[in-house]
Order: structure tokens, then sequence, then C-alpha cells
């Protein structure tokens, strides 16, 4: 019974890349669901939502999912790269 456990939670480090690294696979997802958007806009006046609102809508949804990709993949390639820059080591003859 002196035995100590190991803890139960994970390091806050490792924590915090898995979830990233989880946000990174839902993130396609996402997106598919919200360029399916105007797919549901449909009513009686076609004038209303054209097609330039819906064309403008989906290069909108593009940009928010290239930038919410930039800032998930920065973090994990940081802690990716180790304390070398992320160069490996080569054997030299």
């Amino acid at each position: 019974m002196a035995d100590k456990k190991a803890p139960i939670f994970l390091a806050r480090k490792s924590y915090q890349r898995r979830r990233l690294r989880d946000a990174s696979r839902v993130l396609p997802i996402a997106g598919g669901i919200a360029f399916m958007i105007p797919l549901m806009w449909h009513g009686d006046d076609v004038t209303e939502r054209g097609t330039s609102d819906a064309m403008m809508f989906v290069f909108g949804v593009w940009i928010v999912l290239v930038l919410l990709a930039a800032l998930l993949v920065r973090p994990t390639r940081e802690e990716d790269e180790g304390p070398t820059g992320g160069e490996k080591e080569q054997d030299v003859l």
C-alpha cells in the first residue's frame, strides 16, 4: 500500500498536442459541411441569393479553413522539430 502510483493525468504539453491533432482531423469534416451550406439556400425569390453570393461564401469558407489549418499546424510543427531545429543527423562515411 506504500507504493506510489503513476499520476492519472497526462502532461499538459502532450495533452494540448493531442487536442490540436484532433482539431486538425475534424477540420476537413467541418469544412465539407460548411461547403454544403449554400446548397440549402433556396426560396421563391432567386435574386435574393444568387450564384455570386454562394461563390463568395465558398471562397470565404475556403480562406477561413486555410487560416485555421495554418494556426493548427504551427504549434505541432514546432514541437515535433525538437532541439535540433528539425534537421536529422546523417551518418558521415
